[in-house]
């Protein structure tokens, strides 16, 4: 029953920058979705935004909050982006043990050094992903992540999937979260995965 419930949600949370997705209710223990054990989400292959190789293994012993978006998102991705920077703050002394993945999209427009400065400016532990259109395209479909270009004149931007992901510290997929959750759902899941994992 978990997983018809999580691809239900996951089929309705597909939303773009100016959409958002419809209410669901809380499962398990956590009030995100619980995806415990889901067959996807494994792993990703991207270069982050200081030309370093990247593989989710490479962030064992935290917890993980990953997420898809692109810099000029104008509402979506930075409210995504201040709520995460906001739980950091929530968390204090803990807040070392949670790292914010932000996958980006739009790579054709995100280069390393715009990923470097847009992560920098909701906080400095923030780290941006990128890669080929086929890395980006594997990883998107390994995640479930919907994304595609929409012209809007004379340039275009990104609708995508805006919901965040939480790995425990094994690296295994636990939660998704919905974009209209609230900070404190976010945080009592992220402190729920810091406790349990350090246990």
């Amino acid at each position: 029953m978990r997983r018809g419930m999580a691809a239900s949600l996951l089929c309705a949370g597909l939303a773009g920058c100016d959409r958002a997705a419809p209410t669901g209710a809380a499962v398990g223990g956590f009030r995100g979705l619980d995806i415990t054990g889901a067959p996807y989400a494994r792993d990703f292959s991207l270069t982050d935004f200081n030309g370093q190789p990247r593989h989710l293994g490479d962030y064992r012993g935290k917890v993980v909050m990953l997420y898809f978006g692109f810099v000029q998102c104008p509402d979506v991705c930075p409210t995504a982006l201040t709520r995460a920077a906001g739980v950091m703050e929530r968390l204090g002394p803990d807040a070392g043990g949670l790292q914010l993945l932000f996958v980006t999209v739009d790579p054709e427009r995100d280069t390393p050094a715009l990923l470097r400065d847009y992560m920098a400016a909701f906080h400095p532990s923030f780290v941006g992903l990128t890669g080929s259109a086929a890395q980006i395209r594997a990883a998107a479909d390994e995640f479930r992540v919907f994304y595609r270009k929409v012209p809007t004149g004379s340039s275009y931007t990104m609708d995508h999937t805006a919901l965040s992901y939480l790995f425990d510290r094994q690296g295994h997929i636990r939660v998704a979260l919905r974009h209209e959750q609230t900070i404190d759902d976010y945080t009592a899941d992220v402190k729920a995965l810091l406790a349990e994992t350090s246990a």
